[in-house]
C-alpha cells in the first residue's frame, strides 16, 4: 500500500495544467494547492486555527532547522510533528537541501553529505542521505524529500554537475533508508540553469520510481526569464501520474506559469515574510499598507476578501497597527495574504476543471 495516492481529475485543454486529488494519511490535498511554509514547526504569527480558516490544505516545515530546535527526538516523543504543532492535516518536510545553498558559508560538502556550523551555536553536525531520512522518519511527516545540493544559480557547470550527480546519488541512499510505509519520499531534480543535467537527472530519478517529484534549484537568485525556462522545461520531463512540486516558487505571476506547465505544489515565504513588513497581496498587486494615503481609509483591505481581516478592520486600522508596533498587524496581515494564496489556488483549480483556464488568467498555452 503507497503512502499517498495521486488522482488527476482535471486537464485543461489549452495547456499541461491539470487538476488532481493527493491523498495522504492525514487528509486529501485537492491540487494545483500552495503550502504556507511553516519552517520551525510554526507558520509566524498563526495559529493552526487562522491556517485552517484560510484554507490552508497542507504546511511544509523543514528537516535542519527541526533536527537544530528542539531536536526530532523531543518531536517524536511528542508523537510526532502533527501532535507537536497541533496541526492534524498533511505536512511536508523539505530534507535541509535548500540550507546546503542558504548556509553555505556555515557548511563543507562532500560525497558523503554536508558537514554544517550551526547558526544557532556554532556546533558541528553533519547530514547526509541517511541522516536526513533518519530525522524525517522520525519528524513523522506525510511527504519527506530526498536529501539534495542545491547550487546557485551562478554556479560553473563542473560545480553544477557535480551537485547533480551527488542529488542523484543522495536519492537512491534515501530511497535505500528510507523504512516508514505511511511516508512518501519524493526525488528532487537539480541541474541549475542546464537543459542537458535536468534531463539526466530526471530521467535517473524518474528510473528510482518516487512517488512524487520535485524541482530544486530554482528561486535562488536566477534572472525571472531562467526561472520560467527552466520549470517549462523540466515539468514535462517527470511521470505524469505522479505530483510534481516546484520548491520554493511563489509570486503569483510565476505559479500561474508553473500551473500552466503541470505543476501541482508549490511553497514559499512570501505571502507570510512580505505580511510581516506591511506588504499585502491584492487582486489589482500589492498594496503597502504603511503609506500615509491609507490614514484614513475606512475600507477593507480588499472588498470581495473573506478573510477575518477584511471582514472585520479597515486599512486604517491595519496602518494605525504597524506604525504603532502592535503585534496583531502582522497576524492579521499574513492572514490575508495566506486567505489570497489559497484563494487563487481555489480560482486555478476551479478554471482548469471548468476548462476557463485560458479565459480566466490569459491565453498563453503552457503546451
Amino acid at each position: 500500500m503507497n503512502a499517498i495516492d495521486f488522482k488527476i481529475t482535471g486537464v485543461d485543454a489549452n495547456s499541461r495544467a491539470r487538476r488532481g486529488k493527493l491523498i495522504t494519511p492525514h487528509g486529501v490535498v485537492q491540487t494545483p494547492a500552495f503550502m504556507p511554509v511553516g519552517t520551525k514547526a510554526s507558520v509566524k504569527a498563526l495559529t493552526p486555527g487562522h491556517l485552517e480558516a484560510a484554507g490552508t490544505q497542507i504546511l511544509l516545515s523543514n528537516t535542519y532547522h527541526l533536527h537544530v530546535r528542539p531536536g526530532e527526538d523531543v518531536i517524536a516523543e511528542a508523537g510526532g510533528l502533527h501532535s507537536f504543532m497541533g496541526w492534524e492535516k498533511p505536512i511536508l518536510t523539505d530534507s535541509g537541501g535548500f540550507q546546503v545553498f542558504s548556509l553555505a558559508k556555515l557548511n563543507k560538502v562532500d560525497d558523503a553529505g554536508v558537514m554544517f556550523q550551526s547558526h544557532v551555536d556554532g556546533a558541528k553536525l553533519f547530514i547526509g542521505p541517511k541522516e536526513a531520512t533518519g530525522i524525517q522518519e522520525k519528524l513523522g511527516a506525510d511527504i519527506i524529500m530526498a536529501f539534495d545540493q542545491c547550487p546557485p544559480h551562478d554556479a560553473s557547470r563542473a560545480e553544477v554537475e557535480a551537485a547533480t550527480q551527488r542529488t542523484i546519488r543522495w536519492a537512491g541512499e534515501c530511497r535505500k533508508h528510507h523504512s516508514r510505509n505511511d511516508q512518501a519520499l519524493f526525488g528532487i531534480v537539480q541541474g541549475g540553469m542546464f537543459e542537458d543535467l535536468r534531463t539526466a537527472c530526471c530521467r535517473e530519478l524518474s528510473a528510482m520510481d518516487f512517488p512524487g517529484y520535485a524541482i530544486g534549484g530554482v528561486s535562488v537568485g536566477e534572472p525571472k526569464e531562467d526561472l520560467h525556462r527552466i520549470m517549462e522545461f523540466t515539468t514535462p520531463l517527470l511521470p505524469e501520474d505522479k505530483p510534481r512540486y516546484l520548491m520554493g516558487v511563489g509570486q503569483p505571476e510565476d505559479i500561474l506559469v508553473a500551473v500552466r506547465a503541470g505543476v501541482d505544489l508549490f511553497d514559499c515565504v512570501l505571502p507570510t515574510r512580505n505580511a510581516r513588513s506591511g506588504e499585502l497581496y491584492v487582486a489589482a498587486g500589492r498594496m503597502k499598507i504603511r503609506n500615509e494615503k491609507f490614514k484614513r481609509d475606512f475600507t477593507p483591505v480588499e472588498k470581495d476578501c473573506p478573510c477575518y481581516l477584511c471582514s472585520n478592520f479597515t486599512r486604517a486600522y491595519l496602518r494605525h497597527l504597524f506604525i504603532s508596533g502592535e503585534l496583531l498587524a502582522h497576524t492579521l496581515a499574513t492572514v490575508h495574504n495566506v486567505t489570497f494564496y489559497h484563494r487563487l489556488m481555489s480560482r486555478l483549480r476551479a478554471a482548469i476543471q471548468s476548462g476557463r483556464l485560458g479565459e480566466e488568467f490569459g491565453k498563453k498555452s503552457g503546451k
